[in-house]
C-alpha cells in the first residue's frame, strides 16, 4: 500500500536524487544551440558552465558537446538522429558501469523529457533540475531545506502525471474517459498542495523572524551590507577575508547557499553588518527565486550592495546583466540599484598586465575597486572606499563637553568619528566629530543640555 507520507517523499525527492536513485557518478552534458537564434554567450562557455554545475554535485562528466539545431522538435527537442546517437553512447557506457545521467543545458517540457528518456534509455534532466539538485545538496539550515523543497514541489507539480509508476495501480471510473491512475493522481496532487501550504506557513514564520531581526538592526541604526554577484565570483572568500569568518568557500558553483551575517568594524569605528548571500546564475529557475525570496530579502533591504565580479571571467558584462535581472525580479528598479550598488572586481591577481583590460573594466565600472580576496590585495582600499561611502551622509558637529559629561564623551568616541579635540582653561573639551544624522539626533535626545555649537552637512 502506498502511504501518503511515502508519496510526499517521492514527490519531494524524485527530481532531487539523481545520484542516489541511479547509483551513478557519471554524466553526459549537452548544450543545444539554435543556428538561427544563437544565445548571447559563446556556446562553448555555456557548455563549460553546465559541466561545472554537474561537477558541483559530484558527477563526473564523461562526455560533453554542443549540438547545433536547425529547429526544435516539439516532442523530443532533438531529432531522431541525435537521440539515437546519444542512446548508443549511453549504451556503450552502460556495458561497464551504471547508465549515465544525460544533462540537457536548457529547459525541457515534461513531454520532451519523458520522450528523451524513452529514446536514449537513460535518466534525463534539464538545467532547472540540475540547479535544484545542487541547491538540495547545499542547503544546511532548516529554512534553506524548506525553500529548496518548496521550489522542487512547485517544479514537480506540472510533471506529476508522468512521474510515478504506482499511479496505474488504481483505475478510474466505470466509463471510457476514466483511465488508469486518474484518482491516484488527484490524491497525490492534493497531498502535494497540502505540503506546499504547510511549507509556505513555516516559511512565513522564518520571514517573520528575519523581519524582527532586521527591525532590531534598523532600531540600532546599524547599516547592512550584502555581497551579491554571479556564482563562483568569490563572495564567500571575500566575506571570510573581511570578517575573519570561516564560511565554506571553494572554486565551485553554488558552494554557499544559506546566508551568513557577521559584524564588520572599520578603522573609523563605524560598525556594519555584512551578509553573504547565495550566488546568481543565468536562467535561474523561477521556482528558486520565488522560494528564496525570504532569504533574498536581506539583499532587497541592504543599505549597500557589494556586487562582486569575477574579473578573470570572459563574460563579466553578461554575468553582471544576469545579476541585474535577478535584482529586478526581486522588485529592485534600476534607480535603486544604481544608488545602492558598489562594484568589486575580485580575482584581480589573475589579471594580466594588460592596460587595455583594466581600462575596459574602469569604463564598465567607473567606481569599481580591484581586489583579490585570496591574497588580500586591495582589501584595505575597499574598506576605505566603503567607509567613505557610508560616511557621505555624515554631518560635522562641534560639541562642548564639561567635566561632568563623561558618559556623553565616551558615547561620542564610540559612535562618531572624532576629528579634533582640545580643552580650554576651565577643563571643558571642545570636540569636532563626524556623526551620522541618526546618531546626532540620538545624542541630542539623550543629553539635551549638551552644548552643540553647530551642525552642518
Amino acid at each position: 500500500m502506498i502511504t501518503p507520507r511515502r508519496v510526499i517523499e517521492d514527490i519531494c525527492y524524485h527530481q532531487l536524487s539523481v545520484r542516489s536513485a541511479l547509483g551513478t557518478l557519471i554524466a553526459f552534458v549537452i548544450h543545444p544551440e539554435l543556428r538561427h537564434a544563437p544565445s548571447s554567450r559563446p556556446a562553448d562557455l555555456m557548455l563549460d558552465e553546465a559541466c561545472l554545475l554537474a561537477n558541483a554535485i559530484g558527477l563526473e562528466v564523461v562526455h560533453s558537446e554542443v549540438i547545433a539545431l536547425a529547429k526544435l522538435r516539439a516532442g523530443s527537442y532533438f531529432g531522431k538522429g541525435v537521440t539515437e546517437r546519444l542512446g548508443d553512447l549511453a549504451e556503450d557506457f552502460t556495458h561497464d558501469i551504471d547508465a549515465p545521467v544525460v544533462i540537457i543545458n536548457t529547459s525541457l517540457s515534461p513531454v520532451q523529457q519523458r520522450n528523451l528518456e524513452t529514446q536514449i534509455k537513460a535518466k534525463v534532466i534539464d538545467r532547472t533540475q540540475l540547479i535544484l539538485e545542487i541547491f538540495g545538496a547545499r542547503a544546511q539550515t532548516h529554512a534553506g531545506r524548506l525553500q529548496v523543497e518548496l521550489a522542487a514541489l512547485s517544479f514537480q507539480r506540472s510533471r506529476l502525471v508522468r512521474s510515478w509508476t504506482h499511479l496505474e495501480r488504481q483505475r478510474g471510473g466505470g466509463g471510457f474517459l476514466g483511465g488508469p491512475g486518474e484518482r491516484q493522481i488527484e490524491l497525490d496532487r492534493r497531498m502535494l498542495m497540502d505540503r506546499v501550504t504547510r511549507i509556505k506557513a513555516e516559511l512565513k514564520e522564518v520571514t517573520r523572524t528575519r523581519t524582527l531581526q532586521r527591525s532590531n538592526r534598523l532600531r540600532s541604526e546599524t547599516p547592512t551590507l550584502a555581497l551579491i554577484g554571479y556564482t563562483n565570483a568569490g563572495k564567500s572568500t571575500l566575506f571570510n577575508r573581511l570578517t575573519g569568518a570561516d564560511v565554506l568557500s571553494k572554486d565551485m558553483l553554488f558552494a554557499t547557499l544559506d546566508p551568513t551575517m557577521r559584524e564588520l568594524d572599520f578603522l573609523s569605528g563605524r560598525k556594519v553588518v555584512l551578509a553573504d548571500t547565495v550566488g546568481f546564475i543565468s536562467q535561474l529557475p523561477t521556482e528558486l527565486v520565488e522560494a528564496f525570496k525570504s532569504t533574498l530579502e536581506e539583499v532587497v533591504h541592504a543599505d549597500v550592495l557589494l556586487h562582486v565580479h569575477d574579473a578573470s571571467s570572459p563574460l563579466v558584462a553578461e554575468e553582471a546583466a544576469d545579476v541585474v535581472k535577478v535584482l529586478g525580479d526581486l522588485g529592485m528598479d534600476a534607480e535603486t540599484q544604481a544608488a545602492r550598488i558598489l562594484h568589486v572586481l575580485n580575482k584581480a591577481d589573475l589579471l594580466t598586465a594588460d592596460n587595455e583590460q583594466v581600462t575596459s573594466f574602469q569604463n564598465m565600472f567607473p567606481d569599481g575597486v580591484f581586489v583579490s580576496a585570496k591574497t588580500g590585495d586591495g582589501v584595505d582600499d575597499l574598506l576605505a572606499h566603503l567607509d567613505r561611502h557610508l560616511g557621505k551622509s555624515a554631518i560635522l558637529a562641534t560639541i562642548y563637553i564639561t567635566p561632568t559629561d563623561g558618559a556623553a564623551r565616551a558615547w561620542l568616541y564610540q559612535n562618531a568619528t572624532v576629528k579634533s579635540s582640545h580643552f580650554d582653561d576651565h577643563g571643558h573639551e571642545q570636540i569636532l566629530v563626524s556623526i551620522d544624522p541618526a546618531d546626532h539626533a540620538r545624542l541630542c535626545a539623550r543629553w539635551p543640555d549638551l552644548g552643540v555649537l553647530r551642525a552642518e552637512a
